[in-house]
Parts: C-alpha cells; sequence; structure tokens
C-alpha cells in the first residue's frame, strides 16, 4: 500500500513540475570551430534537436552540458561568426521520403545531388521521417525465410542472404566488396525489391561510375542513392546511413521489401570519431568514443522482416566494413560482426590468385543459413561448403608431395572445378535457374571428366542448351522452387546429350 502511495505521489509531482529560471529556446554562438559550435543558453534544447544559425544554416545538438551546448553544424562553417543568434527549432533531425525519391541521387539532408533537379514531392505535400527511429520490436517481427538472390553462386549456394538479414561484408581495401554489393542490386531487377545504396565517404569518382552502371543497366528504376562524399562534412557523413534507414523504413512501412548498403561503415565510425574528439567527449579504445557500439547497433538494429500484422515488409542490410591487412579481429569489425547476422569474408590472397568473388568459405557464415534458400538451391548445394572446406585442407597436404589414393585424387579434381565454378565475372549477376543448373552438374559429378580449362565454356554452353532443351525444369524451378522427379530425370538426360556434344 505503501508502494502505491509514493508511486501516485511521484506521478502528482511530475505532473505540476516547473522548471526553474526561464527555459530559453535561442543561444548565442561562444565558439566556432572544425564543424563544430559551441553555444550558451539554450537551457530547453534536447539531445539530436535541430538548431538554426543567423546565416540559416542548420545543425544538430549533440553535447547538452551545464553551461553549453555542443552543436555539429550539417552545412558551411562560413557565415558563422562568435556571437550570432542560435534558435532550437523544437525539431528532431529529419529527412524527407516517399517514392519519388526512386532513382534519385540525394545528400545526407535529402537534396538532390544528381543535377536532375529538385525533387518535387507528390499533391499530397513532402513526408518526413526522423534519421534516428527506435527499432521495430520483436513482437512485430518474423523470422527470416524469403531468399535475396545476389545472382553469385558462391554466396547463393553458401552464404545465402535472407529478406530481413543483416549480412556483413567484409575484406581490405580492393578485394571487391562494393562490386557484391552492387551485383546484388543489378540481380534485383523484377524481385519486387527496392534498393538503397548509402555512400559514406567515397569519392565522388567512384560514386558517378556507381551511378552510370545502375542507370545503365536499368536499376536505377528501383534504386535510391544516399551520398555523403569523402569532401562532405564529418557531420554529414555520420547522418548518412541513419538518413539512409529513415528513407528505406518509408518503403518497408508501405509493405515492401528493401536492401540497403552502407558503404562503408569503417568510415562512418572514423567520422564519429572525428566528431566525438572535436565536442571532448572521453576516447577510448583505438581513440574511438565509449559509445562506437551502440552507433552501429542502433543503426543496423532497424532491419528486420515484419509480421503480416505490422505491414509485412522487410529492410535487408548488407553493411561494408574495410579491414586492414584482413585482421578481421580488430575493434571496429569485430563489433559490427556480433551486430549482424554472418559476415562474407573476402581475402587478398585469394583475390589476387585470380579466385573472384574472392570469398573465403572458412570465415564466411550465414546465420540464418539454409531457411534463406529455395529448396532446389538447398538440394544441389547441400554438401558444396563442407566439399570446398575438404579440399582447402587436402590441397596443402597435397603440396608435399606424397602419393595419394584415388578417392583423395578424385576430391581433389571435384573440388577444383567447384572453385572454377565459383568464379563469376564483376557485374554479372546469374539467375537462380541457371545457378541450380551448374550446381547440380557439379555436384551430381557430370563436370568431373570436363578439364579445369573448360569448365567456364561448359557452363555457358549447358545453361543456353538446357534453356532450349529443358524449358519444363526451369519452369518448375521458377514456379515451385523444386524440381520434381521427372524433371529431373529430364535434366540428365540433357546434361548427357549436352556432354556428348561439348566432347566431340
Amino acid at each position: 500500500m505503501a508502494k502505491n502511495t509514493i508511486v501516485e505521489q511521484l506521478k502528482k509531482d511530475i505532473a505540476y513540475f516547473q522548471p526553474k529560471g526561464n527555459q530559453k529556446t535561442e543561444g548565442v554562438v561562444m565558439e566556432v570551430f572544425d564543424g563544430i559550435v559551441n553555444a550558451s543558453g539554450l537551457s530547453s534544447i534536447k539531445a539530436s534537436e535541430m538548431v538554426q544559425f543567423a546565416n540559416g544554416e542548420l545543425g544538430v545538438a549533440m553535447n547538452l552540458l551545464e553551461g553549453s551546448v555542443g552543436i555539429i553544424v550539417l552545412g558551411s562553417m562560413r557565415g558563422i561568426r562568435e556571437g550570432d543568434k542560435v534558435t532550437a527549432t523544437g525539431k528532431i533531425l529529419e529527412i524527407p521520403v516517399g517514392d519519388e525519391l526512386i532513382g534519385r541521387t540525394i545528400d545526407a539532408l535529402g537534396q538532390s545531388i544528381d543535377g536532375a533537379g529538385d525533387i518535387t514531392p507528390p499533391t499530397g505535400g513532402k513526408k518526413s521521417y526522423p534519421i534516428e527511429r527506435i527499432a521495430p520490436g520483436v513482437i512485430t517481427r518474423k523470422s527470416v525465410d524469403q531468399p535475396v538472390q545476389t545472382g553469385i553462386k558462391a554466396i547463393d549456394a553458401l552464404i545465402p542472404i535472407g529478406r530481413g538479414q543483416r549480412e556483413l561484408i567484409i575484406g581490405d581495401r580492393q578485394t571487391g566488396k562494393t562490386a557484391i554489393a552492387i551485383d546484388t542490386i543489378l540481380n534485383q531487377a523484377g524481385e519486387n525489391m527496392i534498393c538503397v545504396y548509402v555512400a559514406i565517404g567515397q569519392k565522388d569518382s567512384k560514386l558517378r561510375k556507381i551511378e552510370t552502371l545502375l542507370r545503365e543497366r536499368g536499376a536505377m528504376d528501383y534504386t535510391v542513392i544516399v551520398s555523403a562524399s569523402a569532401s562532405a562534412p564529418a557531420a554529414l557523413q555520420y547522418i548518412a546511413p541513419y538518413a539512409g534507414a529513415a528513407v528505406s523504413e518509408y518503403f518497408m512501412d508501405q509493405g515492401k521489401d528493401v536492401l540497403v548498403v552502407y558503404d562503408d561503415l569503417s568510415k562512418h565510425a572514423v567520422a564519429y570519431r572525428e566528431i566525438s574528439l572535436l565536442l571532448r567527449r572521453p576516447p577510448g579504445r583505438e581513440a574511438y568514443p565509449g559509445d562506437v557500439f551502440y552507433l552501429h547497433s542502433r543503426l543496423l538494429e532497424r532491419a528486420c522482416r515484419r509480421n503480416k500484422e505490422s505491414g509485412g515488409g522487410s529492410i535487408t542490410a548488407l553493411p561494408i566494413i574495410e579491414t586492414q591487412a584482413g585482421d578481421i579481429s580488430a575493434y571496429i569489425p569485430t563489433n559490427v560482426i556480433s551486430i549482424t547476422d554472418g559476415q562474407i569474408f573476402l581475402e587478398t590472397d585469394l583475390f589476387y590468385k585470380g579466385i573472384r568473388p574472392a570469398v573465403n568459405v572458412g570465415f564466411s557464415v550465414s546465420r540464418v543459413g539454409s531457411s534463406a534458400q529455395i529448396k532446389a538451391m538447398k538440394k544441389v548445394a547441400g554438401t558444396l561448403k563442407l566439399d570446398l572446406a575438404q579440399f582447402r585442407e587436402l590441397e596443402a597436404f597435397s603440396q608435399f608431395g606424397s602419393d595419394l589414393d584415388e578417392a583423395t585424387k578424385n576430391q581433389l579434381e571435384r573440388g577444383k572445378r567447384a572453385v572454377e565454378v565459383l568464379k563469376q565475372p564483376q557485374y554479372s549477376p546469374m539467375i537462380v535457374e541457371h545457378q541450380t543448373i551448374v550446381l547440380y552438374a557439379l555436384t551430381r559429378g557430370h563436370m568431373d571428366s570436363i578439364a579445369i580449362t573448360d569448365i567456364k565454356r561448359f557452363e555457358g554452353g549447358l545453361i543456353d542448351y538446357v534453356e532450349s532443351n529443358a524449358p519444363e525444369f526451369l519452369s518448375e524451378i521458377r514456379t515451385k522452387n523444386m524440381w520434381s522427379d521427372e524433371g529431373e530425370a529430364e535434366l540428365k538426360q540433357v546434361i548427357g546429350d549436352f556432354k556428348k556434344i561439348f566432347n566431340s
């Protein structure tokens, strides 16, 4: 009884609470340096609230101290002087969202930067979402059971990605991390998926190449690019991935499936470290602030699959992290590995050996696994990962030059062909039906007699031959995601016929 009385009294005290002194929505600039402003006054300001300076530029309140407020400036520092007036807007930072963003390139504040003119909102008016938003609760979520087809054989077969999953792409610079993300976007044509590509700290030239490629291949018809380039202030690089998440959430709330790529979160962490050190927040490991884990966890938690009662949409996140000399045990890589549902590890040695995409099958994992594969892919790729792992061990052992028994030789030969099959040119995604045909031929031994140098030619010819001579098998994969006994018999017959033609 006493406990209830105390609670009631506290509720009354809170209801009638009046803050002491005047609550100010205006302040004065005290210091200006490197994209940061310290202002006095503003006693009523909230964390992450937007402020406006006398020259019209916007900022965001980050540090709420007793005698001052630390503000990051979201634009040019020119024209902001000590003694200028600064006003709290009463709004949390938000970004315009809507269907009109599809096909456009925008900055972290939602402004057009593609040279195609201003983005015109629909007649209903402009809609905005806050860039920081609490992630959907567990009750509104659904388990991942639908695939995101990347079009890359090594990933769709061995490290499948599901709608609503967060799969990290990790590796040294120049190992093909962005290429995997772009291939995945290209492969979403006709898959009823909206794509959001967030470029953080990238060179403008690289972004323009990606934008041109996506336009030429028709992928901008379902893609939004959010960019905070290397020349943008650290504040814009810091908010860019949250802006991309807000754009993605708009489409998810419409019940749509969204793929969002964060390229890359290493540069995002560096931008946040720069801001934090300028705001004089205490540095921790590698000079990153103590809340750098929360920086990425609150971003990636927003990726999920909603249940039907909550709209049924999904956000699939592909964050990218750059490692130094393949060190995946460094601070930021281990942080993001522990947040995500698996990782695709790209290895420099494999890349320079010509094995591209340079996916290290041993270090890569999908914690959703075969739940994110169609039945046909599950059937053909079931033992492939184990076969490849065993091949790597046997390959190292066989280098000692000892005599090998027949079974070991056969396993080595099968492994070499598997490596060759999983090679794939950049920006050439393959539809899942074609992947199924190739992997079926590999895992069922139909390629064992084909010379390794002829594997690629055999693969291309086989796909064309099956398209012409076994259309029912392909139709079954498309409609039922699995083949029937009759379909499998037809495929075996067609592969046998093609091998005779190929060998002759």
